[in-house]
Order: structure tokens, then sequence, then C-alpha cells
């Protein structure tokens, strides 16, 4: 299916199992993005690491997340939505998914499917579609209610694979919190201890939440974060590296150019180019 509601608020949700040929979609830099592997596999890049995606397996991917498909040789199925449609951040009461499905890092959420997972998502496809054709004043709000239940049973289904229980909620919440003030505040703040300050708890505590979960300690996601706006910056605009080292709040070049060959080994210089080479 196809259907794409633009709101007199510049709201956009879409659906769509061509979104490789939908240019407008794919210059679009505000969408929250589920790609949805239905059959057979898609090869895909994101931040320009290459992957392959099979049957049964969805993605969710942020505004921040360079994404195309490469090569389509299944069939799936792509929705996306922008915020002023509906704002994960301001809803988070109700989807607990922001920091969890979404973050700006390139560790992206992905989960397998069960023959189940899927149906609970299909039926929900099915109203959509349904939906989709009742042009009335009520059609907006009843699409909205729909993609909110479309992200519950994801957040539901990723819980399920980290085994987080209702005993566990709160403190996992905890790691979302994390989370989301890492994207927010990566480029000024680059210590555990000022998160766990922001918290209202101690580096060590954090330290230990995140190990019960199997998940990178607090430390290395700050690093990655970091890693992967230096990534992005590198890759997608013509800035200097010194003016990317300013940017992600380094102190001068030298200490942004030791922390990226500490963290990838090999120079900044010869990542851009060689990934220059490689497109």
């Amino acid at each position: 299916m196809d259907y794409q509601l633009i709101t007199p608020l510049k709201g956009n949700l879409s659906i769509t199992s061509r979104y490789d040929e939908d240019i407008k979609l794919q210059q679009d830099k505000s969408l929250y993005k589920f790609i949805w592997v239905q059959s057979g596999t898609i090869t895909v890049e994101i931040d320009h690491v290459v992957t392959q995606l099979h049957e049964s397996e969805i993605i969710t991917l942020t505004p921040l997340h360079h994404f195309e498909v490469i090569q389509r040789d299944g069939t799936y199925l792509t929705f996306v939505f922008n915020s002023n449609f509906y704002c994960i951040f301001g809803h988070d009461n109700e989807v607990s998914c922001n920091g969890f499905l979404f973050h700006g890092s390139s560790h992206i959420m992905k989960l397998k499917l069960t023959a189940e997972q899927s149906d609970s998502l299909n039926d929900i496809v099915r109203v959509f579609c349904k939906e989709s054709c009742i042009q009335d004043n009520l059609q907006e709000e009843m699409l909205r209610i729909l993609l909110k239940r479309f992200i519950i049973t994801c957040t539901r289904f990723a819980r399920e694979k980290y085994s987080i229980t209702h005993e566990k909620e709160k403190s996992f919440d905890m790691v979302r919190q994390f989370y989301v003030l890492v994207d927010n505040h990566f480029k000024e703040k680059k210590q555990v201890q000022e998160y766990a300050d922001l918290l209202h708890r101690s580096p060590k505590t954090l330290t230990n939440l995140f190990a019960s979960y199997g998940l990178p300690s607090p430390l290395r996601i700050i690093h990655e974060r970091l890693l992967t706006e230096a990534k992005r910056l590198l890759l997608y605009t013509h800035k200097s590296a010194k003016e990317i080292a300013d940017i992600l709040g380094f102190e001068d070049l030298a200490a942004f150019s030791r922390f990226y060959k500490k963290m990838t080994s090999e120079s900044i210089t010869d990542y851009r180019n060689r990934e220059k080479r490689e497109k």
C-alpha cells in the first residue's frame, strides 16, 4: 500500500512499499521511520554502513540517520511520520519509545518478529488501510491513534527482546532517559558523572544498571554518540576537521583527533578519504 497524509500543520504520515522510489520522502529529513521487511531481503545503507535486512526484521530510525535502500530482493513496508504529526517526545508517557526505539546512535533497534508478532502489526496495517479510505474530519485523529498503536506494539516487542518485565519498567526508564540526555547534551557533556547528576544517581549505579540489560557502559554510549555525529559531519558535510571539533565541543583539533583515533584506530583524514573512495 502507498498512502500519505499531510496535515494543515505540516504533519506527515506515510506508509509505502516503495520508499526507494519516492524521492520526496527520501529528501524529507524530518521523518522517523519503521522499515519492515516482509519477504526476502533488502540491502540498506545507514550512516554509510551497508547492512542486509531479512524477512520479518524491522528497524527504527530517527531523522538523524542517513538512510538509503541499495538493493531490493524482496518486499518491505516503510511507516514514517514527523514530529508535527506525532511528537514522541511530547507524548513519551503514551508510547515510552523515546531513547529506546528512537535515539541518535548508529546502534539502531532491530527486531526479529515472530509469526505472531508479524500478524499483530499486519492487523494494524489492515485497519490503517481501511481508515485511509474514509474521508471525514475524524480521519487524521484515527490515523494518529493507529500510528500510536503501531509504536506501542513495537515498543512491547522490544521490551520482550530485553526481558523488561513490569517490575523492571521504572529502572529501564532510567536507561531511556540517559539515551535522551546524551542525544541532547553529548556536545557539551562528555563524562558519566554529568549525566548521573542530571538523573540524581551515582555513576556506579548507572553502570550496573546498563550492565544488567546487557547494554554498553554509559561512557561507551557517550563516546559512540560523539563518534556517530563525527562520522556524519565528516561524510555528509564539507566542514573541516577543526570546524567539526568545535561543533562537538572538543578543546581543539588535537583532542578530537586523539578521540577519533582511539575509537576507530584510524585518523580522521584516512577515514574521510577511504569512505569517499568507496562511494
